[in-house]
């Protein structure tokens, strides 16, 4: 390995100890469940813990492409750790209602600004063809701390160990623990950063969606988003009513969701280094439309399986892949970019309501009718893509 090469990779490790990082925001999913038992929530209630971390997508994501221009990619993620690292310490205090509230507020907010600096500071360490790849590969690095909460809580919850009278909350103080050491390793890393955008508003930002392409790019993410939280809430049910599962067998559907989705992003991240863009992207959602088809015909538990692992799979780079592509294509406008696409994470609220509704008239068929909408449209995405 050249001295080139190993610098390299000691600029990467510690970025991609953020993305890991980054996947602390996904503890929102189990832990509202155990706070929900421990407070006597109802589901409307709990419910508004994972809702918040979607909503401060929507209000951040553009202001922090913004506070690039003026602090620096590198700033900007290390600021964003510092507020995720504030929000894991809070549920030490206590597990009161208003105390989780702040908690998982601030934990939406510091993943808002991670997930809009952090993809634009890897693009200055890796360029050109490799960087879908490498975003591909850091979406797995975040997929392990997502894969880890529900079981670091359960192993607090059953108290196997000393825990501190923290049972489940151990989650909390561990993952805070390794955003400290990313801060502190990130801060001593040095990375050359590209000359800043010229100074820029919001309404800069926004005017960037008048162009075409970038304009397809975010409604692919909403849709890519979409496709991702409507499918971890309808699986289960679709076994539960096509089957006659229990809620507690339905929800292996989700994990196998996820299973396929970081084997895919791990696949994905090598597959990118050789095959274009276009032509995965084009495998990817031939995989997920046919899973779509097969939900919507079939209520064989094998076949149901099959369907959800083929989701996973195809959905595992969908995002990596249309990043990359509106970064490279304005260069000048990375942060800006970067800010309109994370925006986009909004679809996670979108498509769920619109699920809810369709599901309400005819089941769930409905729920996987308004997913396929999104296929279709990651389809028109795909055949706009260049060769």
């Amino acid at each position: 390995m050249t001295a080139k090469q190993q610098l390299k990779y000691g600029r990467l490790i510690p970025v991609m100890l953020c993305f890991f990082a980054m996947g602390f925001v996904d503890l929102v999913g189990i832990a509202s469940n155990y706070v929900k038992a421990d407070l006597k929530l109802t589901d409307t209630q709990a419910n508004i813990f994972p809702s918040l971390v979607f909503f401060w997508f929507l209000i951040f994501s553009v202001p922090t492409g913004i506070l690039m221009n003026r602090i620096g990619r590198k700033r900007t993620v290390i600021l964003s750790l510092i507020v995720t690292a504030v929000s894991l310490l809070l549920p030490l205090f206590g597990d009161g209602y208003l105390l989780m509230l702040c908690s998982f507020s601030l934990l939406g907010i510091g993943n808002a600004l991670m997930q809009t600096s952090l993809n634009p500071l890897l693009s200055n360490i890796i360029s050109g063809d490799r960087l879908a790849s490498s975003l591909t590969f850091g979406q797995f690095v975040k997929a392990i701390a997502s894969f880890l909460a529900p079981y670091i809580a359960m192993w607090g919850a059953s108290q196997a160990m000393p825990t501190f009278g923290l049972g489940w909350r151990v989650l909390f103080p561990i993952y805070m623990v390794i955003a400290i050491i990313a801060i502190l390793w990130l801060s001593s890393t040095p990375i050359e950063e590209e000359k800043p955008d010229k100074a820029s508003g919001f309404r800069e930002c926004l005017r960037l969606l008048n162009k075409p392409f970038i304009l397809l790019c975010f409604v692919g993410i909403l849709c890519h988003v979409g496709i991702d939280v409507g499918t971890n809430t309808t699986a289960p049910k679709l076994l539960i009513e096509r089957v006659g599962f229990s809620l507690e067998e339905a929800g292996f559907a989700t994990s196998l969701y996820f299973i396929f989705r970081t084997a895919g992003c791990l696949l994905g991240s090598f597959i990118l280094r050789y095959l274009p863009g276009r032509k995965f992207l084009a495998v990817s959602v031939a995989c997920m439309l046919v899973a779509m088809i097969g939900l919507m015909a079939t209520d064989l538990l094998p076949i149901i399986y099959i369907c959800i692992a083929l989701i996973g799979f195809g959905n595992s780079n969908v995002f990596s892949i249309i990043f990359a592509q509106a970064l490279m294509t304005v260069p000048d406008k990375k942060n800006e970019a970067s800010g309109l696409m994370i925006m986009g994470l909004f679809g996670g609220t979108i498509f769920p309501f619109f699920m809810g509704i369709a599901s309400d008239a005819i089941g769930q068929t409905g729920a996987v009718a308004v997913m396929t909408v999104g296929v279709i449209y990651l389809i028109f995405y795909t055949l706009k893509l260049k060769k």
